[in-house]
């Protein structure tokens, strides 16, 4: 597992990032940096902008450019389709190559015993949701955020019965399980040892605390991350929201 860097950036001190560079290598979060933030995971919608954004900006990179996400890889190529990208799924737990090998540990022994007890839990409380995602689970509490509290409570101790394998991993009105020693920094290193990404800049761009590692990743490969909204991270710049982004990655393919 990559462990973040020391020391977070103050909420507003940082600026926006520089132009991409040509012999950058680009990895994306999806939910909160490319899309807008929905209720639920299957409700976010796709702008037409970056469909034609991402297949153009993965042609001037020569294919250097990967999303890395908390969905499964087959989530990402529905919002996706045709794209076929390379893509670190369910926070790096899975990671489909350029190449189009897909690389996933073996399921864990107790994670049919955590899912049955974590869905009887969030059917005794309206608002919550459960997402199966076959390798790693998340509670969802967008909907009644007054129960965030008791979620990692329950969750925490499910977790301390279960396995010691499993982690918990925070993120935007959620908390997800999965296996230790697998997070975003962990993929993105794996993906600079192959091409085309090898030899370039990496530059992640993402907004939860999910893309910490991520971050971290970067800069201690010489490249640097992009914080999407506010709050305290490890990245060297900063983004206001989606629209933001679109418009940063629009103007890499302006630059003749």
């Amino acid at each position: 597992m990559t462990a973040p860097a020391r020391g977070l950036s103050p909420a507003l001190r940082l600026p926006p990032p520089r132009l991409i560079p040509a012999k950058a290598a680009v990895f994306l979060d999806i939910d909160g940096t490319l899309l807008e933030l929905a209720a639920t995971p299957d409700q976010v919608e796709v702008h037409h902008e970056v469909k034609t954004l991402l297949p153009a900006l993965s042609q001037r990179l020569n294919g250097a450019l990967a999303l890395i996400t908390g969905r499964t890889l087959a989530d990402a190529d529905r919002l996706f389709p045709g794209m076929a990208l390379p893509v670190a799924g369910l926070h790096g737990l899975v990671r489909r190559t350029p190449e189009g090998h897909v690389h996933s540990p073996p399921p864990l022994p107790d994670i049919g015993q955590l899912r049955g007890e974590l869905a009887t839990f969030v059917a005794r409380h309206g608002g919550l949701l459960l997402e199966d995602k076959g390798s790693s689970l998340a509670v969802h509490y967008r909907k009644a955020p007054r129960l965030a509290p008791h979620v990692y409570r329950i969750v925490r101790k499910r977790v301390a019965n279960a396995h010691a394998s499993w982690r918990l991993q925070p993120g935007k009105a959620m908390v997800e399980i999965g296996p230790v020693g697998r997070d975003k920094g962990t993929a993105i290193c794996e993906f600079m040892t192959e091409r085309p990404f090898h030899g370039r800049t990496p530059v992640f761009v993402g907004d939860d605390r999910t893309d910490e590692h991520g971050f971290a990743a970067v800069a201690s490969m010489g490249g640097w991350g992009v914080k999407v909204g506010r709050g305290p991270t490890h990245a060297a710049y900063r983004l206001r929201d989606v629209m933001a982004v679109r418009l940063w990655l629009a103007s890499a393919l302006a630059v003749a």
